[in-house]
């Protein structure tokens, strides 16, 4: 039986059967007819499902959402201020970051979500912040949307209690989501990656985006 191909069709046939004999034979070929794609130092989660967006409340007591960043490069990290170690220095690198990005910094959103609103008052978040970069935003939900904010975004949180009922510590999740300047999911920085892989992500991401 004759197969019958549409005019296009023969085209799109002659474009790979071209693409397959310019085709080097070596290890890297696969790739010669594939579209470019950001190499990216993070955990790519492009197209995920989860961690879609928030709308919170900031520490000068103005709701927040992604779309308030349009066409910014979104850092969210998950933590709470009398953490003794990873978020000081999540928040630190976070700085560290904006800085490698010389003028491109101020296309980037550095955002803390308290998992501790107990304790985590507006005031308390305001110093906070502070004391690493004045553009970056502290966001808190209620004891009540915390759970919820949780699951949708696929972060761990667990209060651990202490001698006394104010000295408990949070154990939480340690990595940072990146959203792109559209609000949509990109990356998982996993803690301990670095400053440099980090900067270097945000700046695909940014150069990506025009």
């Amino acid at each position: 039986m004759n197969t019958f191909l549409s005019l296009p069709d023969r085209r799109a046939a002659a474009r790979w059967i071209g693409c397959l004999l310019a085709m080097p034979l070596t290890a890297g070929f696969l790739t010669a007819c594939s579209p470019d794609k950001p190499q990216f130092k993070s955990v790519d989660l492009t197209g995920a499902d989860y961690a879609q967006g928030f709308s919170l409340t900031d520490q000068n007591g103005q709701v927040r959402t992604l779309k308030d960043f349009s066409g910014k490069v979104v850092l969210v990290f998950f933590g709470y201020t009398q953490c003794p170690d990873v978020c000081p220095t999540t928040m630190a690198e976070m700085a560290q970051v904006k800085q490698m990005l010389g003028p491109d910094g101020d296309r980037l959103q550095a955002i803390f979500i308290t998992v501790d609103p107990e304790r985590d008052t507006p005031e308390m978040l305001k110093g906070y912040m502070g004391n690493f970069d004045p553009t970056f935003l502290a966001l808190r939900p209620t004891l009540a949307e915390l759970p919820e904010l949780a699951k949708a975004f696929k972060i761990y949180y667990k209060k651990a209690e202490g001698k006394t009922p104010g000295s408990y510590s949070m154990d939480h999740s340690a990595g940072s989501y990146v959203f792109d300047g559209k609000g949509r999911i990109r990356l998982y920085s996993r803690y301990g990656a670095g400053a440099e892989a980090l900067a270097s992500d945000i700046k695909l991401l940014l150069k990506n985006s025009g």
